[in-house]
């Protein structure tokens, strides 16, 4: 598939020449950016709040939604308290900044994003996530009492695969378990609202900490961290969090102001995830679930074949030049059900070949 390049942002169809496209890719997976109400109001918050914010959250002149939404995403999440940042990278670095210091053993799941990695450290990527699961639990049963910190993905967004997280709560009968999960393709999609998972995995005997990005399903230019108070308080006291400046005060505003709009964006994608699985559970070149807007296209050339008919999606190497090729059709709130019913058509002719 030849790499586009455009000069505008993206929606649910461009125009290259005079060939007209279906677009099938990236992470906006509300569509919150082609929402008009949405942008009228994020417009109007940038009139508040102008189009950035230099200054650091401890200065001695302070933004109180910076605080607001703190509170209320943390409540929402279930969470004693929040941090939020300017990306979804730099949240995770201050959280495994903290945490990691403070544990005997780091166990690290295959497909564990960089931003929660420690610098020293990386995954076995010969072992899937079942497979980890596994050697960590009867790892858990070898060992004598330790401070155990767990990383993992709320959902691996290259397979398509939603983690589930409950096993580490028997590995918590025994050890002292911080469990760090990075929710950046979770928020919007899975969990309970557009919160994500974070009120999944709480147990009294688990130290949860969840961080991510929130500018994909979210469409916001920040990250944040949700755990207990004591924990948010001590990763806010580094200064990778005083010494940073937050993120767009004006974008946080919106999310405030725009709640009924998030809650029908995010009931539609998974409407539409639940579809498209739904119509595409008898291909075998077709996977995914029906919880989460990402499926996985198993014939390269698929990918190829459906640009020829107008529709793009995401296809190429990944993580490195070199790599194989990932081939990804990617749903979003931007989309209509027209535009998937047409996707579905080429999908079932490209089949039948």
């Amino acid at each position: 598939m030849k790499v586009i390049r455009l000069g505008h942002r993206l929606g649910p169809e461009f125009q290259v020449g005079k060939k007209e496209y279906l677009f099938f890719s990236g992470t906006s997976y509300l569509g919150m950016d082609q929402d008009p109400l949405y942008e009228a109001v994020l417009f109007d918050c940038i009139r508040q709040y102008g189009f950035n914010h230099g200054l650091s959250r401890v200065n001695n002149l302070q933004l109180k939604v910076f605080d607001e939404f703190e509170a209320f995403f943390a409540k929402k999440a279930k969470a004693e308290a929040a941090a939020v940042m300017s990306s979804g990278y730099l949240a995770g670095i201050t959280a495994w900044k903290w945490l990691y210091p403070q544990s005997d053993l780091c166990w690290i799941a295959p497909d564990a994003h960089p931003a929660i990695l420690p610098a020293d450290l990386i995954p076995d990527s010969q072992l899937n996530f079942t497979q980890w699961k596994k050697h960590c639990l009867e790892q858990s049963e070898l060992l004598s009492s330790r401070k155990i910190l767990i990383l993992g993905n709320a959902v691996d967004p290259l397979k398509a695969e939603i983690h589930s997280y409950e096993w580490a709560k028997e590995i918590a009968q025994k050890h002292q378990v911080t469990l760090l999960i990075d929710d950046s393709h979770a928020f919007g999609v899975l969990g309970k609202g557009v919160f994500g998972t974070y009120s999944h995995w709480i147990d009294p005997k688990i130290n949860l900490v969840v961080s991510g990005s929130l500018g994909k399903g979210l469409a916001m230019p920040a990250g944040i961290i949700l755990g207990k108070k004591e924990v948010i308080g001590g990763m806010k006291s580094q200064t990778v969090f005083t010494g940073a400046s937050p993120g767009s005060p004006a974008n946080l505003q919106a999310f405030l102001e725009t709640q009924e709009i998030y809650q029908v964006q995010s009931k539609k994608i998974r409407d539409f995830s639940a579809i498209f699985s739904q119509e595409t559970r008898s291909f075998s070149s077709v996977t995914g679930s029906r919880h989460f807007p990402v499926f996985i296209l198993k014939d390269d050339s698929l990918a190829d074949r459906l640009e020829k008919k107008g529709i793009i999606v995401s296809s190429f190497p990944y993580p490195k030049p070199d790599s194989p090729k990932i081939s990804r059709v990617v749903l979003s709130g931007f989309h209509t059900l027209g535009d998937l019913m047409v996707l579905l058509e080429y999908l079932y002719q490209l089949s039948e070949k």
